[in-house]
């Protein structure tokens, strides 16, 4: 299980990849950048980590699943934890694919939303889990803070 939900959150990584790199010569590079955005070549390894993570945290509260007493609760957060993973593939679709920064300001701002109620959920069955997390929620704000950038200096 551990490594059906790592490569299900590697296979969510690829494809943003797929849809990212179609549009990074052409349209990315065409727009003004916001104060502190990194290199290009810094996302695939900090979202791999991101990924390897994520996916090991589900599986530390799957592993709870099996304990009878936990089971509602852990299959609750696991719920959330996918409802989290699915608006982390829509954002590049929407940013990179639809090429709508602003469209995508609102699904980052929904995506840390559901990475805060995964932690949340997390904590209160695997503290490891939760904190295993927390790097996401990191790199994620940074991103809101990225796609907002470049939705406000690329308007119109």
């Amino acid at each position: 299980m551990l490594v059906g939900l790592v490569g299900l959150c590697l296979l969510t990584g690829a494809a943003a990849g797929a849809i990212t790199a179609g549009n990074l010569a052409t349209w990315y590079h065409s727009l003004l950048r916001p104060p502190g955005a990194p290199p290009d070549w810094l996302f695939a390894p900090v979202w791999t980590a991101l990924y390897v993570a994520m996916g090991s945290a589900a599986w530390l509260v799957w592993r709870h699943a099996s304990n009878i007493a936990e089971r509602p609760q852990a299959f609750d957060a696991l719920m959330v934890w996918g409802w989290q993973l699915a608006a982390n593939a829509l954002w590049p679709a929407v940013f990179f694919g639809l090429h709508a920064p602003g469209a995508a300001l609102l699904v980052i701002l929904g995506l840390l939303a559901l990475i805060a109620l995964t932690i949340l959920h997390f904590a209160r069955i695997d503290r490891l889990a939760a904190g295993l997390l927390l790097p996401y929620l990191a790199w994620s704000s940074y991103a809101t803070y990225l796609n907002a950038g470049f939705w406000w200096l690329n308007r119109g």
